[in-house]
């Protein structure tokens, strides 16, 4: 099967600030040509003239199940007096009503431009056949919390249901979730972070999201959380952390060292008024800085366009300075940094020869998009979910001319609508 874009902007983010019009060839699902013009028949051809073509995106955390949760609970004082609410919520939950969540979810993600996400959520093995459906990719989470006996326990008994679930599939892989030092011991951390390097895979945990979690881990613990996770060996495995807003100079050290991403959510900090990740200090560090939407119920939608937006906004006004985190800084985070953070970067993340075909196609032919004068200033200032014109991942599409391919929108809102509602009279 061969598809070939045409004379499309191209934002291949494999150089700072680069774009060029041109063509994009896709054999069975790898980009073969990236050229000014090319001449090649093709089995289809799709007309790109008013378009930018860049990687799709990577949303490097997020809770996809949690759409159930949107609008829910939305004036809490903070994120502990938010998850005092949610976690009884989470304890009702059984393997429908993550299903039914996780198709909303992927339909959301697709429509916005995404095709992978790194999820940490429950019953895992349900949201698996959700991403399968919908064809997009997955790194799913085993979730640790509690102790190294609750650690053995979900080793043994719900992680051979994901790897079930997942099967030979390359699109997934299964790292370990560990949720924060303040639900998982460091006894946790260390069995997880083991049972990780067994298998090949990530690490990925919440990381110095609120003041309060700082706090509290100094005082228990005498260190940081960044220490006290990297004294139980959880960094000496590859990880992305999400959040990461209080970090110390010696914190940014530990996860320079250990080649540790720290991902930016900057609609859920804000919402939960946890704080501002200082983005551009952390980068100044040389470490990788990732995007997520974290889930739809402290967000409240898994929008990684609209997620650029915010992020960049946010870094200008806390640092006083539009030239703190500049387009193609967001652009990075939301494309090849995230697939480097997740350990994708060799397949997808950009545009060029021989990597898998993961491209989204933004229509500027709107009103909020007229003129292009800066492509990438474009997308991450103007751009809206509207202007998603066509989602490929690995060379197939999920979404065109605006309509998903993949997932039946409507079906999804109203089974999720029902589970919700059944949720609620339990």
């Amino acid at each position: 099967m061969k598809t070939l874009i045409r004379n499309a902007t191209i934002i291949p983010m494999t150089e700072r600030n680069l774009f060029f019009r041109g063509d994009i060839l896709i054999k069975d699902g790898i980009i073969s040509r990236v050229e000014p013009s090319i001449m090649e028949e093709a089995d289809e051809i799709i007309d790109a003239s008013e378009m930018i073509a860049l990687p799709s995106f990577v949303n490097a955390h997020t809770h996809l199940s949690m759409v159930l949760m949107r609008n829910y609970k939305d004036t809490a004082e903070n994120l502990q007096d938010w998850l005092s609410e949610i976690f009884p919520i989470e304890d009702k939950l059984v393997d429908e009503d993550i299903y039914q969540s996780s198709r909303l979810g992927c339909a959301e993600l697709i429509d916005s431009g995404c095709t992978v996400f790194a999820d940490m959520y429950f019953n895992a093995w349900n949201t698996v056949k959700a991403v399968k459906e919908a064809g997009i990719r997955g790194i799913i989470s085993q979730t640790f919390m509690n102790d190294d006996k609750d650690a053995q326990w979900r080793i043994s008994n719900t992680a051979p249901r994901i790897l079930e679930a997942i099967g030979n599939d390359d699109m997934f892989r299964l790292d370990a979730g560990v949720h924060a030092v303040y639900t998982a011991t460091p006894e946790c951390y260390s069995i997880a972070a083991e049972w990780v390097k067994e298998r090949g895979a990530f690490l990925h945990t919440h990381l110095s999201e609120t003041k309060k979690e700082n706090d509290d881990c100094m005082k228990q613990y005498g260190m940081s959380p960044a220490a006290l996770i990297e004294s139980t060996g959880a960094f000496s495995v590859p990880a992305y952390a999400a959040h990461s807003i209080y970090l110390s100079d010696d914190d940014m050290e530990i996860l320079k060292k250990h080649n540790v991403s720290a991902v930016y959510n900057p609609s859920s900090n804000m919402k939960l008024a946890s704080g501002v990740a200082e983005i551009a200090k952390i980068r100044g560090k040389g470490i990788n800085v990732a995007m997520g939407t974290d889930g739809a119920s402290s967000n409240n939608n898994l929008s990684m366009i609209k997620e650029m937006n915010i992020g960049a906004l946010l870094q200008t006004v806390s640092m006083m300075t539009p030239s703190a985190v500049t387009p193609y800084d967001i652009l990075s985070m939301a494309t090849i940094n995230g697939a480097k953070a997740l350990g994708l970067d060799k397949r997808i993340g950009s545009i060029e020869v021989g990597k898998e075909a993961d491209i989204v196609l933004i229509n500027t032919e709107d009103i909020n998009m007229a003129p292009v004068n800066d492509p990438l200033s474009a997308v991450v200032f103007s751009a809206d979910r509207k202007n998603i014109d066509t989602v490929l991942c690995k060379g197939k599409k999920v979404k065109e001319h605006g309509l998903l391919l993949t997932v039946d929108k409507e079906e999804a809102i109203a089974k999720t609508k029902e589970r919700w509602e059944d949720i609620l009279r339990r």
